[in-house]
């Protein structure tokens, strides 16, 4: 037997602010009235208003500046948010590895010893090898871009990339489920060219190539 599901008061005050925002009532950037004024007007209680705010802005319709107030951000709700979301840290992200990497290459291009080439061609070839799983793979490729970054002799790069590490881990393997597919040989030849310039001490080639590189995994 079909049952009569309540819908939750704050889900209902959403969607008539929701409603009363897609109708014109406060257009883009305009301030909502407080909640002692939406209260009676929706039929609900301040904590139901603010609620009812809380769910708009975790749908990107409403945005809550502190001690300004809410402001409408969106006329209606923004397709799969979470991964609109997702795709601003990625972006994000592979600014802040562009900032870090690309210098780093180049200086790991005038400074490597003997042995942290070896170590990078190491981590490429193992980065190589880790094609069929997204996790194993992006933590081979950590490993091949962190060989790169400690050949630079620069600690304080070192230091930066580490506690990077984590978020940039997150947002690589968000990136790589968004995409669908992962490994591919022109990935890895565009790894392998940056691992060329470094060997062959051509820091202008390595930072070039670790640009254009990381600008193609932008979701923009």
């Amino acid at each position: 037997m079909a049952q009569v599901i309540r819908t939750p008061l704050a889900e209902q005050a959403a969607d008539l602010l929701l409603d009363r925002i897609r109708a014109g009532e406060w257009p883009l950037g305009s301030k909502l009235p407080g909640e002692n004024t939406l209260g009676p007007q929706l039929g609900v209680g301040r904590s139901t208003v603010r609620e009812a705010i809380r769910r708009l802005a975790g749908q990107g319709v409403l945005s809550t500046r502190q001690g300004a107030g809410v402001f409408v951000a969106a006329l209606d709700i923004v397709e799969d948010w979470s991964a609109v979301l997702r795709k601003v840290d990625i972006d994000s992200v592979i600014e802040a590895r562009i900032a870090i990497e690309v210098e780093a290459v180049a200086l790991a291009a005038e400074r490597w010893t003997a042995a942290e080439l070896r170590a990078i061609r190491h981590a490429a070839a193992t980065r190589d090898a880790q094609r069929t799983d997204i996790e194993a793979h992006i933590d081979a490729d950590i490993a091949f871009h962190r060989a790169i970054v400690v050949a630079s002799h620069n600690p304080i790069l070192v230091d930066l990339f580490d506690s990077f590490t984590p978020r940039s881990r997150r947002a690589m393997i968000d990136l790589l489920r968004l995409r669908g597919a992962f490994g591919s040989d022109a990935d890895q030849q565009a790894h392998l060219r940056v691992l060329d310039a470094i060997a062959d001490r051509d820091g202008r080639t390595a930072s070039a190539l670790a640009r254009e590189h990381l600008l193609t995994l932008t979701t923009g």
